[in-house]
This record gives C-alpha cells, sequence and structure tokens, in this order.
C-alpha cells in the first residue's frame, strides 16, 4: 500500500497514533482484569492466560504502532482503524484520498 498523503495526515496521524495506543493499552489492561477475576480458574491458570493474552496483543501492538514512519503510515492506520481505535470523527481529520486507502466508507451526503 504506498500512497502519498499530504503533511496534515502525517501530523494527524502522529497525534491519534498516541491516542490508539492508550486506548489499546486500556482494552487490554481490561481484558487482563477480567481474567484475573474468573472465580472458575486457578491461579495458575490466571497465569497461563495472562501470559497468552500478553504474548498475543504485543505482537499486535507492534504491528500497529512501533516504529512510526511515513512508509508504514498507511498499514498503521488501516490497524488502528480496523481494532476500532479511532473514532469516526478523528477518521474526518485525514484526507480522502487517506481515507480511501484505509477503506474508510465515502460519506458523501
Amino acid at each position: 500500500m504506498t500512497h502519498d498523503f499530504p503533511e496534515s495526515d502525517w501530523k494527524v496521524f502522529r497525534e491519534l497514533r498516541e491516542v490508539a495506543l492508550d486506548r489499546f493499552c486500556k482494552r487490554i489492561l481490561d481484558d487482563l482484569e477480567t481474567i484475573c477475576k474468573d472465580k472458575r480458574q486457578t491461579n495458575h491458570e490466571h497465569y497461563l492466560a495472562v501470559w497468552k493474552l500478553i504474548q498475543k496483543r504485543d505482537k499486535e501492538v507492534g504491528l500497529m504502532f512501533d516504529d512510526p514512519r511515513r512508509s508504514k503510515m498507511l498499514w498503521q492506520l488501516q490497524d488502528i482503524y480496523l481494532h476500532d481505535l479511532i473514532t469516526e470523527d478523528e477518521i474526518e481529520y485525514f484526507s480522502d484520498e487517506t481515507k480511501r486507502a484505509i477503506g474508510f466508507p465515502d460519506r458523501q451526503k
């Protein structure tokens, strides 16, 4: 997915990337809390479930947020969008070309 995008999209991405990362971390922490509160499992089962979730989520965090570069912006933005980590209102800050490139539906009136 190669695409030229305006400088303004890069600036918006850098800001929203931080918001999305915080949201994703919150989601992970909520999932961990749910695992740990499950009274049907032993402590060892909790530990194993936590370990498995952290391994899985760490890979997702890496793909979406590590090493932000212009050359990776569209891939990362698309993943962030597909994981529901940015709102439709926030997507509207991007250019029409960038929205199309990540698969955001055209909302012509």
